[in-house]
């Protein structure tokens, strides 16, 4: 995720954060069976784990921003 996507996840809501983790969600799903069938590098389940993580972050924080 570039720069400039990590900051437009700030401005998005808690349904769109919520949405988007759903799908990133199952591409890590599935790019981990890909994987396992020995179709799929390692480093892409990497980056989109990293995505999962950055908007479990920023939900975390407009959740407690909101407490």
């Amino acid at each position: 995720m570039k720069q400039n996507d990590i900051r437009a996840l700030h401005d998005k809501t808690v349904a769109e954060l919520q949405a988007q983790l759903t799908d990133l969600t199952k591409e890590l799903a599935r790019a981990r069976l890909e994987k396992k069938a020995g179709r799929r590098a390692n480093t892409h389940i990497v980056l989109i784990a990293d995505d999962v993580a950055r908007i479990k972050t920023i939900l975390r924080k407009k959740e407690l921003e909101t407490a």
